[in-house]
């Protein structure tokens, strides 16, 4: 078992906390991801977790082991790194097994390990190479293997990829889910990058100044998100926000009027909120369809398969995508429409969701 559990767990520097009375459990073979904006706490978060960071308050057990006060060694963990942090001097093979021989594995074990984990990430024609001779994409899977040989209980990455261009950074997220799969770890990744949460992560941790602002899966997060924040900071193209108000059982922002489905929304008569409309719940409807947006086309952004159409909407822009962006031209007039089952309404004040938990 390599369940993780941090009860309480607070991280201050002098008299500015950063972590303030976190908890957060991670089930044993379980992929989380720690995603949010710089300086939000998630890299502190998995540094107390390896014990690279002292705990200020709290606990932390892995395996129903307290571990908070172990050293990192004696944790069961390995921990891949932004930088690569390999010997320029040694050879690929003697990165990856370094470890090993420093706590006097025999030869004919390391050996194994060696050809078991070269094979896995593709390195078996590198191992006597150096790193300088050695792309970005390599060498981190060499600092991969030098974790994965040690067959620890828990992977911990920190912002692995972020040095990668991004061709690499899609093979190499295929990769560690991959891995992840095949040695059955539990695993926590550190991100910034909501692409890369949302493609690997079985539940994702969103993390806002020190403190969990959502949890779940990949799907929870981008349909029902919790406060404005999730909605904003999760999906690409970003949300569109709109002030408004309801009235009469429809949401209105401007010339925009969207039905409400009975019972979906904890709304009152008059109540004023902010909607939330994501680009790629939207698509271009007929000018007279119901709730039927009415705009002109300012920029298109070709994705290939689909493209991102901006369109001012009472003096003010908003995106939608769709498959047909290219029948359009800047300065066209346009009508989009979004369902209002995709229509999110937030709190004004608190910038929490107003959707019903039945709904």
């Amino acid at each position: 078992m390599a369940n993780i559990s941090c009860t309480g767990i607070t991280k201050s520097y002098g008299a500015h906390p950063v972590i303030d009375g976190l908890d957060l459990t991670v089930a044993d073979h379980e992929f989380v991801v720690f995603l949010g904006p710089s300086g939000c706490g998630k890299s502190t978060m998995l540094r107390m977790i390896a014990g690279l960071e002292e705990v200020t308050a709290g606990r932390i057990t892995i395996g129903g082991t307290d571990v908070t006060d172990l050293h990192p060694g004696a944790r069961g963990v390995a921990m891949v790194f932004q930088s690569y942090a390999l010997y320029p001097h040694m050879t690929v093979a003697d990165n990856i097994t370094f470890g090993l021989r420093r706590l006097g594995v025999p030869k004919d074990e390391v050996a194994r390990r060696l050809r078991d984990v070269a094979a896995m990430l593709g390195l078996d024609a590198l191992l006597d190479r150096k790193p300088k001779n050695m792309s970005g994409g390599q060498q981190q899977r060499v600092a991969m293997a030098r974790a994965m040989i040690k067959t620890p209980k828990v992977f911990l990455f920190d912002e692995p990829l972020s040095n990668l261009d991004a061709k690499l950074r899609e093979k190499l997220r295929t990769e560690i889910r991959k891995m992840h799969n095949a040695l059955k770890t539990t695993t926590i990744f550190v991100t910034h990058d909501q692409l890369e949460a949302m493609t690997i992560a079985d539940r994702i941790v969103l993390m806002r100044a020190g403190a969990i602002e959502q949890q779940g899966t990949p799907d929870e997060i981008f349909d029902r998100p919790a406060t404005r924040f999730v909605a904003d900071f999760i999906g690409s193209p970003t949300m569109n926000f709109r002030m408004g108000i309801i009235r009469n059982g429809v949401a209105e922002a401007g010339s925009i009027r969207i039905p409400l489905p009975p019972g979906r929304f904890a709304v009152a008569e008059g109540q004023e909120v902010e909607l939330g409309l994501r680009p790629a719940r939207m698509g271009l409807v007929a000018g007279d369809a119901p709730g039927a947006i009415h705009g002109r086309v300012v920029l298109i952004e070709n994705m290939g398969a689909e493209g991102q159409v901006i369109a001012e909407v009472n003096g003010a822009e908003m995106s939608f995508v769709t498959k047909e962006f290219r029948r359009l031209a800047p300065g066209d007039a346009v009508s989009f429409a979004l369902s209002p089952d995709h229509l999110h309404i937030f709190d004004r004040a608190s910038g929490r969701s107003l959707l019903n938990k039945d709904a």
